[in-house]
């Protein structure tokens, strides 16, 4: 059981799994966050007003959009070597098509509801022209944007969300310990018919005398209510677990996996094919409305993947015979993520009255025993 309180609550007070005493596999970083990868940082956006029946355009709005920073701000141009992976492909993650032909992206990562993943790709456009004018001198940018559907809780055909939203979470976005549940573009998903949104958790790797780490971030918002499983119990059918306002089912799961340990691109995109491993481990099993998109990088080789033309370039690389230590931290700090999203969460109203529960506090304590109030 850790002491470690980033372990146990978020920045703000909201338990975090562990909280409860549920355990799981692996070494988490100090933060047990993807911000446990040096030079990763996170920020959010968070838009919460109104109640009552929807008027298109005035609310309710639960929304938000969350940022994610590969590298420090003044590095940001510099690519980062990445794969992704669809395992069901009804969602958006904008600038998929270069990561499958170079290997790499750069600038910030957003994400956030279905309807407006072309404002956070569009508003990263506009941060970058701000605050990293030489990284669209001569070229053009094509920012990795992704979404989650929030209708059933927000006004999402209302549009609230603006470029200045987007550059109010990039300006913000900090390593450290991060918020999770109901925040950035989590704000008004849902998983397993409960209260979810942003998640996070890392996991230490040793590799030849030297520590690595392995970080996941995630936006839940799937997953039928039957199918809920929390490390093996199958909660789903827990009658302690309350319904919600019933609906149809819209789910999706982005997911970031970030990491310090040097992979080649093929490398990400098999470390991204492991996500649905872990999202497997709760109870998602990837339905036909569910976008599962998948998108992994590594801050290492920074000089290879900005190399020059003229001359070869070379970058290292743990080899693939040595990688399953890292398939096992991807899979297990997607599921602490999902959990952690889950949890650190309240109820939540929305539109047209629409009513969420979170994952009951009582029944955790129940079922992991937590030490203390």
């Amino acid at each position: 059981m850790t002491d470690n309180p980033n372990h146990l609550a978020t920045p703000s007070g909201k338990p975090r799994a562990r909280h409860f005493g549920v355990g799981f596999d692996g070494t988490p970083g100090p933060f047990n966050a993807i911000t446990d990868v040096p030079g990763v940082a996170v920020g959010y956006t968070t838009l919460i007003s109104g109640d009552g029946a929807l008027v298109v355009g005035q609310g309710p709005v639960r929304t938000g959009v969350t940022a994610i920073l590969p590298r420090p701000r003044a590095d940001l141009a510099t690519p980062v070597f990445a794969g992704i992976f669809s395992q069901n492909g009804n969602g958006e993650l904008t600038g998929s098509h270069i990561v499958e032909e170079t290997g790499a992206f750069n600038f910030p990562i957003t994400i956030t509801n279905t309807h407006s993943c072309g404002v956070s790709r569009d508003g990263t456009l506009r941060w970058m022209q701000r605050v990293l004018p030489s990284a669209l001198d001569s070229g053009w940018g094509l920012p990795v944007a992704a979404e989650t559907y929030d209708g059933f809780l927000n006004d999402i055909n209302g549009h609230h969300l603006t470029s200045e939203h987007v550059a109010q979470a990039l300006d913000g976005a900090a390593s450290g310990p991060i918020e999770e549940g109901s925040v950035g573009g989590g704000t008004g998903m849902i998983t397993f018919g409960l209260k979810a949104g942003s998640g996070t958790a890392s996991r230490i790797v040793e590799w030849q005398g030297r520590a690595y780490t392995v970080g996941a971030f995630v936006q839940s918002n799937f997953g039928k209510r039957h199918n809920l499983t929390v490390r093996g119990l199958r909660a789903g059918p827990e009658p302690a677990i309350r319904q919600g306002t019933q609906r149809a089912e819209k789910g999706s799961i982005i997911a970031v996996i970030a990491t310090d340990a040097p992979f080649l691109p093929h490398q990400m995109k098999r470390l991204a094919r492991r996500v649905p491993l872990g999202v497997a481990m709760t109870g998602g099993f990837g339905y036909h409305s569910s976008g599962d998109i998948f998108i992994a990088f590594s801050t290492a080789n920074a000089s290879a993947a900005l190399a020059p033309s003229g001359r070869i370039a070379s970058a290292d690389f743990v080899p693939d015979a040595d990688i399953d230590p890292f398939f096992d931290a991807v899979i297990q700090s997607v599921e602490e993520s999902i959990l952690n999203a889950l949890v650190a969460n309240d109820d939540m109203s929305g539109r047209d009255g629409n009513f969420v529960p979170a994952l009951p506090k009582v029944w955790l304590k129940e079922k992991f025993g937590r030490r203390d109030d």
